[in-house]
């Protein structure tokens, strides 16, 4: 069956909080943790007493300086987002005559701009290689091009000399860095690259510190390529726990934090991979991210079935390229993580039996 444009458009959509639910153990959502910090919390708490004047230049000031220190740029190559998402909502304004979408990968980025009437080319990648990028896939005339690193859903990082070959006079190169604070090292981050032109880069709160309420990210780039993107936008665009949190999270002790986690959630990543493969699962691999795109028999029967153990997982089917068999799972601790490794036990030796 075809379907339809809306169907298409509610498949873009979805988003791993849609698979998750109250009473179910939540591996369909890849954020660490069920809270914020202790210390982010304070943080949080304490600027709410400035909520009763509105955030000033020198706030905003003071976010982007905070960002700009951690990454070695200068303030005005950082504007701060409400979340990635409103970067991806912001794209339309840079006037694309032709977006080139890396695919699988997130879906909002195609939503914003598929909805602003761009036209849009899906360059696929294949699983034969892990999902490797391949630059000479994109067309030569797209002027805008956006890719995840490390991609959400595969768990692929693209070396940054790839990516930065996918550089053309007049052309935007977007990369999605949402869970590159996630990878040790922050290798292959382009966040610090001021040299490659039309570079952009998104980077979010969200994931590492707990944050989904608090709609908190940033945009680096060149000032024009962000006065472009931000062309229009209102009076105030972004509130003042926003920015608190911005610049809690780009100081140094976080940021020494964030690789203590990164560097946990690896060998998290590492022993999930080794139980799902004693399972027999396929797992997309080198996985850099902390969660995992897994392809096992009739995914969809499976999906429902780890479900009704009371185990949500993501399908993977609403991303371009893939399919129902295809899962992504959060990489928890081990411990966490035993009674998905059980439920999926289960339910691949009911496929056996049927």
């Amino acid at each position: 069956m075809t379907s339809t444009g809306s169907d298409e458009h509610a498949l873009l959509r979805h988003h791993g909080d849609v698979d998750a639910a109250p009473g179910l153990l939540d591996f369909a959502v890849n954020v660490r943790g069920e809270r914020p910090p202790a210390w982010l919390r304070d943080r949080l708490v304490a600027a709410v007493d400035r909520l009763g004047t509105y955030p000033s230049a020198a706030d905003d000031l003071a976010a982007r300086t905070a960002v700009a220190d951690r990454h070695g740029r200068d303030a005005d190559q950082v504007l701060i987002l409400n979340g990635s998402a409103e970067g991806f909502a912001l794209l339309p304004r840079l006037r694309p005559a032709l977006a080139a979408l890396v695919h699988p990968s997130f879906t909002e980025p195609e939503v914003a701009l598929r909805q602003a009437g761009v036209p849009v080319h899906h360059v696929l990648l294949s699983a034969d290689d892990g999902y490797a990028l391949r630059p000479e896939l994109v067309p030569a005339e797209a002027d805008l091009v956006v890719v995840g690193n490390p991609t959400n859903p595969t768990s692929t990082l693209h070396p940054a000399d790839l990516i930065r070959a996918l550089a053309r006079p007049g052309r935007v190169v977007l990369v999605d860095e949402a869970f590159m604070d996630a990878v040790p090292g922050e290798i292959e981050s382009l966040a610090h690259d001021q040299e490659t032109p039309g570079l952009l880069v998104f980077r979010s709160l969200t994931k590492t510190w707990a944050v989904p309420g608090l709609r908190a990210g940033y945009a680096l780039g060149s000032p024009d390529l962000l006065a472009r993107l931000a062309a229009d936008r209102p009076q105030w665009p972004v509130g003042t726990l926003v920015l608190e949190a911005v610049i809690a999270c780009s100081e140094p002790p976080a940021v020494a934090e964030t690789e203590v986690a990164a560097v946990e959630a690896l060998s998290h990543r590492e022993d999930l991979v080794e139980a799902l493969e004693e399972l027999g699962v396929t797992v997309t691999g080198p996985a850099s991210a902390p969660f995992l795109l897994l392809r096992v028999p009739d995914g969809e029967r499976v999906r429902q079935g780890l479900r009704a153990r009371g185990i949500a997982v993501r399908r993977a089917d609403t991303f371009p390229g893939l399919g129902p068999d295809h899962l992504r799972v959060a990489v928890r601790s081990p411990e966490q993580c035993a009674p998905l490794v059980a439920a999926l036990k289960a339910e691949l030796a009911v496929e056996v039996t049927l």
